[in-house]
């Protein structure tokens, strides 16, 4: 939810994207205002909400600088719903390919997700009841009724106080609760039981075509009712207590959930706190500007003007529902290297008022990068190890060394950016990811020195030839 920003100033937003992306500092400072904006309008008087709409970003850089990674870390600290698409994918209404609307039913269906899985944990404790019921009753039937037993003093049952015997209800709801108990406790975790559960998948049901004029909103619609008008088919399962718990929980909290809030709570955060990342935004740019003639260049433009109405704020029909574009937030991103923004239809540019250049990264980004983020790639290889017992150390003048051998191959090369790194790490790497554990094992110690990093990467340093590193 975008009440998450509460009290994250653009300050503190940009000191959360610090943590995973390196340099880039302009372009933190932009996104950051924007999320805050989003905030401050939802805070503005009722009559001015509508008014205030999204400054929309346009990132140009090099594939590789972090465009992707400031877009979705930014979704994430706000936990709003964000959705990637590349504009490449789409083509002109009327041709065959995916069109430019279904970017915002993908937005919807993220919302709808995060917004469900949320009610869900909200109601977890209420349907962990429930499922312990359902586990208990597998283990121990209920006996319904009040017979009486038969008395058998030698067994030490009955009832103390008035000496009588009890009944097979109350044997059995004693006998129930004993077992609650270890339930409980974990100690039956592994014990089997047979459970029912939901099919979900409904093969068959489809509407192939469709009537003429139906959208894939509405389609989707026919079918999702077609779906629901079919009793559940239910299948036995024996599965562990453990596996049962799971599979029961999921099934139990969706079922205490109100799927009609859950979708107008869906389309509300959609609108209001939605992000879409529009990538390859120059793929669609008509790179002659306005005098390109026919071929490739109709359709680019044709892409466009198909995006212009989504971007300006337009009412995209879903299947949960309608849903008005007016103040999602759009960050388009694209290399540049051929055509140019000036190339892109000027009412689109108009659309993307705040420009911000993402510069190519250096060797000492490459250096941090391997270094400081929460996720740098050399903590990424430290987990994976960690798992088989094994500890892995780098130091930093393998660290530099492995930044130097990136940069140049990428000044050499191709220029990829960051993603070199991971062409570089797995060459370095990969003999000791595989020696581990049947060479190397358990509890074992690796050192990457700068002497390691020389041995390992020697090759790729000395061959002039380098288009086999190309990713």
């Amino acid at each position: 939810m975008l009440d998450s920003a509460t009290f994250l100033t653009p300050a503190q937003i940009v000191a959360e994207l610090d943590k995973y992306i390196i340099g880039q500092h302009d372009a933190k400072r932009h996104v950051a205002i924007a999320l805050r904006n989003r905030w401050r309008r939802l805070h503005a008087p009722l009559d001015m909400q509508r008014e205030i709409v999204p400054n929309n970003i346009l990132m140009i850089g090099s594939t590789g600088v972090g465009k992707t990674e400031i877009a979705r870390r930014l979704a994430s600290i706000a936990g709003a719903p964000f959705t990637k698409v590349e504009a490449s994918k789409f083509t002109e209404v009327g041709y065959v390919g995916r069109d430019v609307e279904s970017m915002v039913r993908d937005l919807v269906e993220q919302s709808v997700n995060m917004v469900k899985q949320r009610r869900k944990e909200e109601v977890k404790s209420r349907a962990a009841q429930v499922v312990e019921d359902i586990i208990l009753d597998a283990l121990i039937p209920p006996v319904t009724g009040s017979s009486v037993a038969v008395p058998k003093p030698s067994l030490g049952f009955g009832n103390e106080a008035t000496g009588m015997p009890d009944s097979d209800y109350e044997l059995n709801e004693r006998t129930r609760e004993k077992f609650r108990l270890k339930i409980r406790n974990g100690e039956l975790e592994d014990r089997k039981i047979d459970i029912q559960v939901q099919q979900h998948s409904t093969p068959g049901i489809g509407v192939v075509g469709g009537p003429a004029g139906l959208d894939e909103a509405s389609l989707s619609g026919l079918q999702d009712m077609l779906g629901s008008m079919i009793p559940k088919k239910t299948r036995k399962r024996k599965v562990t207590i453990a596996e049962a718990r799971k599979i029961l929980l999921e099934e139990e909290a969706s079922k205490l959930i109100d799927m009609d809030e859950v979708k107008d709570e869906a389309i509300r955060q959609a609108e209001n706190a939605g992000i879409i990342f529009i990538d390859e935004i120059d793929k669609v740019a008509s790179r002659g500007g306005k005098g390109a003639g026919g071929g490739p260049d109709v359709s680019r433009e044709g892409v466009q003007r198909d995006l212009l109405p989504i971007v300006e704020g337009s009412a995209v029909s879903t299947k949960y529902g309608i849903i008005h574009t007016d103040h999602i937030l759009f960050i388009a991103a694209g290399a540049f290297h051929v055509a140019k923004p000036s190339d892109l239809i000027p009412e689109l540019q108009g659309r993307f008022p705040i420009r911000v250049e993402l510069q190519s990264l250096t060797k000492d980004d490459f250096y941090r990068i391997l270094k400081d983020p929460k996720n740098a790639l050399t903590k990424q290889y430290e987990a994976l190890l960690k798992a088989e017992e094994v500890e892995l150390l780098f130091e930093d003048e393998a660290l530099e060394r492995l930044a130097e051998i990136a940069f140049e191959v990428n000044s050499e090369v191709e220029n990829i950016g960051a993603r070199r790194l991971h062409t570089v790490m797995s060459r370095l790497l990969n003999d000791i990811l595989f020696d581990v554990p049947d060479v190397i094992g358990a509890h074992a110690r690796i050192r990457v020195t700068r002497e390691l990093v020389e041995e390992r990467l020697r090759d790729m340093v000395r061959n002039r030839d380098l288009s086999q590193y190309i990713l």
